[in-house]
C-alpha cells in the first residue's frame, strides 16, 4: 500500500517505492505506519523515546527496547532479542509515536518479558536471513505432501523463519484439534532445524497472505485493520443485503468485515422507522409492510388480498397512522396518506452519436453486394461492352438463317410439326443466347 508521496522520477523509476526516495512510510508493503510526527522536534531537556516497533514477515510486529542508545531510523534492518538466539526485521516506527501505539495495544513497558535490539544487523546477518528466507516456499510444498501422506485434516499456510537459521515457525489452520506428534518428528528429520507449530484462524491466515477483495483493493486484514470484531448476518438484514453467502463471504470464507463499517449509520437511520412487522388497520382493511427504502425514508404498504397494489407512504405518515391505530381513531384507507410518484423528465445529456442506444446490434446490416456488382460492371471499360454487343449481333443473325432455312423447309401438310419444331428452335437459341449484362 504506497504513500502519498510515491510518484515517477525523471528516469521513470518510481521515487517513494521501496525507500528509493521521499517513502513517508516503511515501504509499500503490509501494515505500513505513517510517522506524523517525524517532523517535529522535541521540547528542550525530553529524551526520545527508546523503544522501537520492528516489522518481521507478512506484517507481524513487535515492540523492543533500545538498550544500546542506537541511532534508529525508519527502513533500518536490526539483530533482535529471540526466545533462542537472535532474529532480523525491519524498524517501522521510532520516537514518541510508538509510545502511542504501545498504549493503544496495552503493551506494558520495562517488563520481564520486554525484548531488546541487540545492535544493527551486519551484512553477514543479512546473508543468513536471505538464505533463509528462500527455503521457506520449497519447505512448505514439501511440508504440505507429509501432512498430507499422514492423513492429516489441516493446512499449512505459511512458514517463518527466525532470523539466524535456527528455528522454523509452521502457521496453520485446522477445523478441529490435530495431533501433529509425528508430524513434526518428521518435520525435524526432513528439515534439520528446530520446528514450532502455530495455529491461526483463517482471518489471520488472509491477512498474513493477503489478496484481492471482490471491491477490486487489497484486503483489509492485510493493509490497515488489525482487531476482527465478529461480524453476524443481522448487520447485513440491517443493511438490506441478499442474504447469499458467496457474495457476503470474504476471502477466508468468512463474512466480511466491512458489513460493520456503515452498521451505526443504519441503525440511526432505522429508529425512526417502525417495525416492519407492524400492521396498518383501516377501514379499506388490514396493510402489511412489503418494501422499506432506508435512504428516502420511504415505506410500501399493500392491502391483505391486493399484493399487486402498493402504496408508498413516508416514516411520518405511517407513524401517524400507527398512532392512530393505539388511539383507536379511525383511519379511511391509505390512500389519504399515499405519496404520489414524481417522475422526473430532465435530461441531463444529449444523445449525440448513439452509444447509449441498446438496440443498436438488433438490426442485421444490409447486404450491399448487389450495389458493388453494379457499380463494378458500370466501371467497365468501353472495349468489352462493344465486344458485347457484337456478340450480340451475330448471335442474332445466325438465329434469323436458321429460322428462315426451317421456314423453307416446310410442307403444306405438315403446319403442327413445323410449330412444334420452331418453338423448339427457339428454346435453343434462348439457351444459346447470353444474358444481358453476362461475361460471354
Amino acid at each position: 500500500m504506497a504513500c502519498g508521496n510515491c510518484g515517477t522520477g525523471a528516469d521513470g523509476q518510481p521515487k517513494g517505492c521501496k525507500n528509493n526516495g521521499t517513502c513517508g512510510t516503511d515501504g509499500c508493503n503490509k501494515l505500513t505506519v505513517f510517522d506524523w510526527l517525524s517532523n517535529m522536534a522535541l521540547p528542550e531537556g525530553q529524551a526520545p523515546f527508546n523503544y522501537v516497533e520492528v516489522r518481521f514477515k507478512n506484517g507481524r510486529k513487535d515492540y523492543y527496547k533500545n538498550t544500546e542508545d542506537l541511532s534508529l531510523n525508519i527502513g533500518d534492518i536490526v539483530a533482535t532479542q529471540a526466545a533462542s538466539g537472535h532474529d532480523i526485521g525491519m524498524v517501522t516506527l521510532t520516537g514518541e509515536l510508538v509510545r502511542v501505539q504501545m498504549k493503544r495495544k496495552r503493551v506494558k513497558q520495562d517488563t520481564e518479558d520486554t525484548l531488546k535490539v541487540y545492535r544493527k544487523a551486519t551484512q553477514k546477518d543479512i546473508d543468513i536471513w536471505t538464505k533463509a528466507r528462500e527455503r521457506e516456499e520449497p519447505m512448505k510444498v514439501r511440508a504440505r505432501e507429509i501432512a498430507i501422506r499422514l492423513q492429516l485434516q489441516m493446512k499449512i499456510s505459511d512458514i517463518e523463519f527466525q532470523g539466524d537459521a535456527s528455528k522454523a515457525t509452521f502457521y496453520y489452520t485446522a477445523e478441529d484439534r490435530v495431533d501433529f506428534r509425528q508430524l513434526i518428528k518428521e518435520f525435524a528429520q526432513e528439515f534439520r532445524t528446530r520446528i514450532e507449530m502455530r495455529q491461526i484462524g483463517l482471518r489471520q491466515e488472509a491477512s498474513r497472505l493477503g489478496g484481492i477483495g471482490s471491491c477490486g483493493r487489497e484486503l483489509c486484514c492485510s493493509t490497515w485493520l488489525t482487531d476482527f470484531r465478529s461480524v453476524s448476518t443481522s448487520a447485513a438484514r440491517y443493511q438490506q443485503l441478499s442474504l447469499n453467502p458467496q457474495k457476503l463471504a470474504g476471502q477466508c470464507g468468512k463474512l466480511k468485515c466491512c458489513l460493520n463499517y456503515e452498521l451505526d449509520a443504519y441503525m440511526d437511520a432505522l429508529k425512526d422507522f417502525p417495525k416492519t412487522e407492524q400492521k396498518l388497520y383501516t377501514q379499506k382493511g388490514t396493510a402489511v409492510c412489503q418494501k422499506i427504502d432506508i435512504f428516502q425514508g420511504l415505506l410500501w404498504y399493500a392491502y391483505e388480498g391486493e399484493w399487486m397494489n402498493w402504496h408508498k407512504l413516508s416514516t411520518t405518515h405511517a407513524n401517524e397512522i400507527i398512532a392512530a391505530n393505539k388511539a383507536k381513531e379511525p383511519v379511511a384507507s391509505l390512500e389519504e396518506f399515499a405519496a404520489e410518484l414524481v417522475i422526473d423528465t430532465k435530461v441531463d445529456f444529449g444523445n449525440v452519436v448513439g452509444q447509449d442506444s441498446l438496440t443498436r446490434f438488433d438490426q442485421p446490416q444490409k447486404n450491399n453486394r448487389r450495389k458493388k456488382r453494379k457499380n463494378s460492371r458500370r466501371k467497365k471499360p468501353v472495349a468489352s461492352q462493344q465486344a458485347k454487343s457484337q456478340a450480340k449481333a451475330s448471335s442474332g443473325q445466325s438465329s434469323k438463317r436458321q429460322n428462315n432455312k426451317s421456314q423453307s423447309a416446310k410442307q403444306p401438310g405438315e403446319a403442327k410439326g413445323s410449330n412444334q419444331k420452331r418453338n423448339s428452335s427457339r428454346r435453343k437459341n434462348n439457351k444459346r443466347k447470353p444474358k444481358p449484362g453476362s461475361d460471354a
